[in-house]
């Protein structure tokens, strides 16, 4: 997901006026996996401030797994790489894969108006204008209810322990003024994603997490990912959770329904690579669903060369090629998972440390190491084009996601 002060790394690993320079022709796969130079980079990032990293790389077969810095920060206790990590918005590309199975099964279709299906929560003109697709591609125009729920860091206290009904979430959602006409152009909004979760309660009778469960995280065995509902702790080891404004606080314990199937998940970073290696390996998806997928809409209608979102996943121009993904950002924990086109190349990384960047006009110290970690990761043997990619001047203006900018604390 984005975010404006979090993270955003989806357009910031690399801004559009770097990915235009004109590059030698490199695949994704180029030069294999330097272990030597990846770890260099992975230390960098507990240098430049984060309390702890993880990571897992793969090219073709060969995989590269590790963590530098601590798990926490009142007590001894190294980053280790098969860590589970609260993963935000990337949750979203597993509700899309759901929902568009669901259209592969013909039980449902892009261009069904949400109306239809839930004219109780959208009635009216909206929901007969607002489609499926509008939902999966942030262009439904609906406002963000996080923009409205997190309006100061008091409410971060609330939330950490109350429960909340999808519902409700959506009448906070609806309820604040429309960002565009609905399809007019991408306005983020993880409103649009708990609608898209109780689509598939509606359509199938059955809870949205148990339908992800079944057909996703159960074939492909990740055993490391999980949706804990209203549990707030994350079972299994996992590190702590440090919201920077808050200090030592550790937050690894919070009940995330406030985010839902918008961003509710827990996974390992070697659970999210397997995850995309088969969704764009096309096992989860028949071939025009998964085209539909991958058709994007500019995310900054300014700069459309910048990055696309399709269904539930964006992609981003960088030196070695196209690469998908998505990213999350939650209270205390942010999350990368990117991969080449074919999956060959792939990088999934978090850190244990959220909203450093508040304030700062520039590039944290922080960002720009660990965009160098996820450059390392893309473009092995291109490192001209990683340092200019993360000290590119344009960084700064293009790290803050349309829909956000009214949130005092930006988070999913």
């Amino acid at each position: 997901m984005a975010s404006s002060v979090a993270l955003a790394t989806a357009i910031a690993v690399v801004p559009a006026s770097a990915a235009a320079q004109p590059r030698p022709p490199a695949g994704p796969t180029a030069g294999g996996l330097d272990r030597a130079e990846l770890r260099n980079a992975l230390a960098a990032v507990p240098e430049a401030g984060a309390p702890g990293v993880l990571v897992a790389v793969r090219d073709g077969r060969r995989d590269w797994r590790d963590a530098a810095g601590q798990a926490f920060l009142t007590r001894p206790r190294p980053m280790q790489p098969h860590l589970r990590h609260r993963i935000g918005s990337i949750t979203k590309t597993f509700v899309a894969t759901t929902v568009l199975q669901l259209v592969d099964e013909d039980r449902l279709g892009l261009d069904d108006p949400i109306g239809q299906w839930l004219p109780d929560v959208v009635p009216g003109e909206l929901g007969d204008q607002v489609t499926v697709r509008m939902l999966l591609n942030h262009t439904s125009g609906i406002g963000n209810y996080t923009n409205a729920m997190l309006d100061s860091y008091a409410a971060i206290n609330q939330m950490q322990v109350t429960t909340y009904a999808p519902a409700d979430l959506v009448t906070i959602g609806l309820a604040m003024p429309p960002t565009n006409a609905p399809g007019a152009r991408f306005s983020y909004s993880n409103t649009n994603y708990v609608l898209a979760g109780l689509l598939i309660e509606k359509i199938t009778g059955k809870d949205a997490a148990a339908e992800v469960q079944r057909r996703i995280l159960r074939p492909l065995k990740l055993t490391g990912t999980s949706f804990p509902g209203v549990d707030p702790r994350i079972r299994g080891p996992h590190s702590g959770a440090y919201f920077a404004p808050f200090g030592v606080r550790d937050l690894s314990d919070f009940n995330m329904s406030w985010a839902w199937t918008a961003g509710e998940m827990i996974a390992t970073t070697a659970d999210l690579n397997t995850f995309f290696r088969a969704l764009l390996g096309g096992d989860l998806l028949s071939p025009t669903t998964l085209d539909e997928m991958l058709t994007g809409v500019p995310m900054l209608p300014e700069q459309p060369e910048a990055g696309s979102y399709g269904l539930g996943i964006y992609s981003l121009p960088t030196p070695c090629g196209e690469f998908w993904g998505h990213d999350g950002a939650v209270i205390g924990h942010l999350t990368y998972s990117m991969h080449s086109r074919d999956g060959a190349r792939q990088v999934s990384s978090g850190i244990n440390l959220s909203h450093y960047q508040i304030g700062l006009p520039d590039p944290h110290p922080i960002d720009i190491a660990w965009y160098t970690l996820l450059q390392t990761a893309i473009c092995p043997t291109d490192e001209a084009s990683r340092r200019s990619a993360v000290t590119d001047p344009l960084l700064p203006s293009v790290t803050r996601m349309p829909g956000n900018d009214d949130a005092a604390v930006a988070v999913l």
